[in-house]
């Protein structure tokens, strides 16, 4: 399976290279190199905290021996499964973000937190589960989900959307399996019309009202962008973008792999992504959610790969997790900045309402009074040259 998946996905490379950058993990920087009071670089430090946060993220992979999904006789995912599991990886990494908080690492010894078994529970592979591979299929059937057959990043992530709704009609407010609202930024009427994706202020605003069933304004929201970069490949415009966003505090990592082959992207250094590849098939574990004694070695994995980042597929999607609405303004700005530093290439734009959807980091720039300026250009930005090129979108 390793020899098949690299054929596809290209030869990846085991461990960390001879690079002293920073590495970038989820959010978080790492000083790979470090000068010692004698003079001398030590990069251990660094490496050594790096390896325990990359080691503490959550990894699914293909499984075997489960029940059957749905009608159907396949008690595995074996060979279709990779896209599924690297969503349920990042949805993995917004709950403990969300109930652990971005410094956990897991415990060296038992027993586990309570709140660390309840989010594996949740990913079990039988219909009980609230996030099961079982679940997701059915919840995407009108994305074209299928057990047996891959998918695409947008349609994971609305299968996911799907997914939320139907936990959260099932619970009340006291019960959410998923506790905070999903936000895809993509794929709406304004979004289907080409150019990047708008993250809208009022719009999230909106679904964290209804996910609150309208008792608050903001609540905890997982933003899920669907993106194509490019049509054989990324754009090289677009990755130093790509690059930055793993420096949010907000980030949750990259969807993204090749056709047929997908992998959770988490980290980055220079030109190289690291990720938590599911393409390794596991028998099936559905661990008890109070059974802090468990054996979880097989949600975590201590080999780091890395390839290039121009080398993953165009299509793709970023995740982010903020936790309340001072956390969403925080990223609001860092991707408004972020959009303006892009030389006529964002990923992502952010506007506040539907009513101009010109975008606050071009149409509605901030000047440097804190005004907006206005900008009648519709939303086309000239490169640093005056010249203005036709971006490479396609629709989702």
């Amino acid at each position: 399976m390793r020899r098949i998946h690299e054929r596809v996905l290209g030869p990846s490379k085991i461990g960390i290279s001879s690079s002293t950058s920073d590495i970038w993990l989820l959010g978080v920087c790492y000083k790979i190199s470090q000068v010692s009071s004698s003079g001398d670089v030590d990069a251990s430090n660094g490496l050594a905290a790096f390896k325990r946060d990359f080691s503490s993220r959550i990894l699914m992979t293909y499984r075997k021996g489960f029940d059957a999904i749905g009608d159907t006789k396949i008690t595995s995912d074996f060979g279709w499964g990779c896209m599924l599991r690297s969503s349920q990886m990042l949805v993995a990494q917004a709950l403990l973000f969300h109930q652990l908080g971005r410094s956990w690492r897991k415990p060296l010894q038992k027993p586990f937190e309570q709140a660390y078994i309840e989010i594996l529970h949740q990913f079990g592979d039988s219909e009980a589960t609230a996030f099961s591979i079982h679940n997701l299929v059915e919840a995407g059937k009108i994305y074209g989900l299928a057990a047996g057959s891959w998918v695409g990043p947008y349609a994971m992530c609305r299968s996911w959307e799907s997914l939320a709704r139907f936990k959260r009609e099932e619970n009340d407010l006291e019960h959410q399996s998923l506790p905070m609202a999903v936000y895809v930024v993509s794929g709406d009427e304004d979004g289907e019309r080409g150019g990047a994706p708008v993250v809208c202020v009022e719009d999230a605003s909106r679904h964290c009202f209804e996910f609150s069933r309208c008792r608050a304004d903001w609540t905890p929201i997982l933003l899920l962008v669907p993106l194509v970069l490019g049509l054989d490949k990324v754009n090289s415009r677009y990755i130093p973008s790509l690059q930055a966003t793993f420096t949010f505090p907000q980030c949750l990592g990259i969807l993204g792999g090749k056709p047929g082959a997908s992998t959770y992207i988490v980290g980055v250094q220079e030109e190289n992504v690291f990720y938590l590849d599911p393409h390794d098939v596991q028998l099936v574990v559905n661990l008890s959610q109070d059974n802090q004694e468990a054996d979880t070695s097989s949600y975590h994995c201590d080999i780091i790969r890395h390839i290039p980042l121009d080398s993953i597929d165009p299509s793709l999607a970023i995740g982010f997790f903020c936790r309340d609405k001072d956390d969403f303004d925080d990223f609001c700005l860092r991707a408004s900045k972020l959009a303006d530093e892009s030389n006529g290439a964002p990923l992502f734009t952010v506007a506040q309402t539907h009513s101009s959807f010109k975008p606050i980091s071009h149409g509605n720039a901030l000047d440097d009074t804190g005004e907006v300026r206005e900008d009648d250009s519709l939303g086309v930005v000239p490169d640093m040259d005056g010249s203005i090129h036709e971006d490479d979108w396609q629709l989702l």
